[in-house]
This record gives structure tokens, C-alpha cells and sequence, in this order.
């Protein structure tokens, strides 16, 4: 289904993010994960990219999968880093053929280990990504939806928050749909980015970028992984006093609870969970929430 049509369906949107497995047989044990979290009910899933398309072939043929043998929406994610324009246009091809419909158009990180000299890439930044995802043709005679990145607690690149909005309007006026979240665990700062947003002119939906806490090296991965990410005193007092992985276990997920149950009374637009291709976390919230699936809680 186009995110157009899903966000005129559903109120609030949730959806999940998996990435891309390295071998086969981790592929068939993710598959597992994303038949079992199908029973939640998603608006939809979406699938990463690696460091400069690292795992472009495996992030395609597991979107691709997801959408033929499952009732989900697939949305792949796509990066500006070590294409050329001609390599994005087959891939959006490719993605076309597939009845692959949404993209999440992202700047990207350049690969590890290894020297990459942006002034090759086709598009240096994310909203000339967008506009030429806009530009193409999308699969039943209909443009790709779009979506783009946001940052409640600022981007780590541009630490000017007037001019970082600046660049997420371009983004937007570019053509996106609508802005995932990178994650936060103070619901403050995203009630602070949607207000900026309001007043830059920004007007599509904003989902609220979610990541249970799940262990004390798990923890410490998630700041990195976003780039410096905010962890509040009271969670980090909270998790020093646990013993074990399955004391942090429950005190992350009850933290991520609490936080899902004041985005929705406060009328957040979409909920996104980044599920570190596990299913245990995600359902435990649901069940906290006192719910078997989304639709109850779109209904709420």
C-alpha cells in the first residue's frame, strides 16, 4: 500500500524496522521474527540499508519477500552515499518491477574502514534524494511515497537547530511524505521537534522513533547508533541498579511502555519501533498497553 493511503487510513501509524541479515540462515530466523510481529498488525515494516548500500541486494530481496509473502507494507530504506545516478535509477527500477511503492530516502553514513569521497556521489544530501525519487516512476503507474529522517534532540551534523530545520524543509518541499525519528528516550524532545517543525512550515507526519533498552551493552550501542542519543538520569539510574540483562530487559521495556502511552495521549501521528530484528520487546509493549494489535490501538 503508498504511505499516502496508509496515512489517510489510519490515525496513528505503527510500524516496525528490521535490517538486513548477513547470512542466509539469519535471514530465515528474522523471517520468523517478522511472520510472528505480522499478528501486531503494522501499518508497516521497514527494512535498512547498510553503510554505502553495503547490503543492497539483501535489503531488496528482503523487502521483496516481505511484501509477496506476507500482508505487509514494505518500505526500503535508500542512501545517498556511493551511488552514482544511474545506479539509483536501477535500483528504483528494480524496486518498480517488484510492487516495491515507499522509500525512506536517507544522506546515509560512508562505509567503515575505508576512504569515500562524497563530490562522486550522485546526490550529496538527502533532498536531492527525494526530489529524484520524486522524479521517477513508481510501480502501478504511481510515485514512490517518500519518507525522510528526523532528529528530536538535533542532528548530530549541524548542531545549529534554526538552520537544521532549514534542512529538513528543503527535504520536505522536496516531496517526503512524512519524517521517522531517530530514536529518544525523553518524550520531551520530540513534543520540542514537532513544535519546530509547526513552526518552520512543516506540515506531514512525524513518527516517534522508538528503541526498548534491552541490556547494559545494548544501551550503550543505541547512543552510538544514534549518534549521541540522550539517556535521561532516571533510566540510567534505573539500569545501574539491575543485575542481570533480564532485570534491564524489563526496566527498558517499561520505560519504552510508558513512553508509547504519553505519545499517544499527547496524539502522536505514528509510533516506530526499531526492533533490532527481535520480537520479544515489541510484544511485551503491545501487552503492557493492554492490546493484542494496532488496530485497538488506532482505535484508542
Amino acid at each position: 500500500m503508498h504511505i499516502q493511503d496508509i496515512f489517510a487510513q489510519h490515525r496513528t501509524t505503527f510500524s516496525f524496522e528490521f535490517f538486513p541479515p548477513k547470512t542466509d540462515a539469519a535471514g530465515e530466523e528474522l523471517f520468523t521474527t517478522i511472520a510472528a510481529l505480522q499478528t501486531l498488525q503494522p501499518s508497516f515494516v521497514s527494512v535498512t540499508y547498510g553503510a554505502g548500500g553495503s547490503t543492497r541486494d539483501r535489503t531488496h530481496d528482503l523487502v521483496v519477500r516481505i511484501e509477496r509473502e506476507t500482508n505487509l507494507t514494505a518500505v526500503s530504506h535508500l542512501t545517498c552515499v556511493c551511488h552514482s545516478r544511474d545506479e539509483m535509477t536501477a535500483i528504483l527500477e528494480r524496486y518498480a518491477a517488484s510492487g516495491i511503492e515507499n522509500v525512506l530516502a536517507l544522506g546515509g553514513d560512508p562505509p567503515k574502514n575505508s576512504a569515500h569521497d562524497r563530490e562522486k556521489d550522485a546526490f550529496r544530501y538527502a533532498n536531492e534524494l527525494v526530489d529524484f525519487i520524486r522524479s521517477r516512476p513508481g510501480p502501478n503507474g504511481r510515485g514512490f511515497g517518500v519518507g525522510v529522517a528526523g532528529f528530536p534532540e538535533g542532528h548530530p551534523g549541524c548542531p545549529n537547530r534554526l538552520q537544521e530545520m532549514d534542512h529538513l524543509k528543503r527535504k520536505i518541499d522536496a516531496g517526503a511524505d512524512y519524517i521517522c525519528t531517530q530514536l529518544f528516550f525523553d518524550n520531551r524532545d520530540l513534543y520540542d521537534f514537532r513544535e519546530r517543525c509547526d513552526l518552520a512550515g512543516i506540515k506531514v507526519p512525524i513518527i516517534a522513533g522508538i528503541m526498548p533498552v534491552t541490556t547494559k551493552a545494548g544501551m550503550v550501542r543505541m547512543a552510538e547508533l544514534a549518534a549521541g542519543a540522550r539517556i535521561p538520569a532516571k533510566l540510567l539510574k534505573a539500569v545501574s541498579r539491575c543485575t542481570d540483562d533480564a532485570a534491564v530487559a524489563r526496566v527498558g521495556i517499561s520505560w519504552a511502555t510508558e513512553q508509547c502511552a504519553d505519545l499517544l495521549h499527547n496524539s502522536v501521528r505514528g509510533i516506530h519501533f526499531y526492533t533490532l530484528n527481535k520480537s520479544d520487546a515489541t510484544r511485551q509493549i503491545y501487552q503492557n498497553l493492554g492490546v493484542e494489535s494496532s488496530v485497538a490501538l488506532r482505535a484508542g
